[in-house]
């Protein structure tokens, strides 16, 4: 019974830190363009530049990836944990 509990648990903070980064990714999108709230939007952005296509006859798959991480997102990681704990 325990491990239920704490793959549910493991479920709800996977869940709360992906809704702290999407949320502080936007936060810090809407703030880019108000000058002291800018530095919200400061990140850095790295992955693939261009997705790697695999051709083969009858089926093409195409991957690629881009991650970008803002001091928002950031903030966003450290107020979903500790809502986690909260609860």
């Amino acid at each position: 019974m325990a491990s239920i509990k704490s793959s549910k648990n493991a479920w709800a903070l996977f869940l709360l830190i992906l809704a702290g980064i999407v949320l502080g990714g936007f936060i810090g999108t809407l703030t880019a363009n108000i000058p002291f709230l800018s530095w919200l939007n400061y990140g850095q952005t790295f992955g693939l530049d261009s997705p790697v296509v695999l051709n083969l006859g009858i089926i093409v798959l195409t991957f690629g990836m881009t991650i970008r991480i803002t001091i928002a997102s950031i903030i966003g990681i450290v107020i979903s944990v500790l809502i986690y704990r909260w609860l």
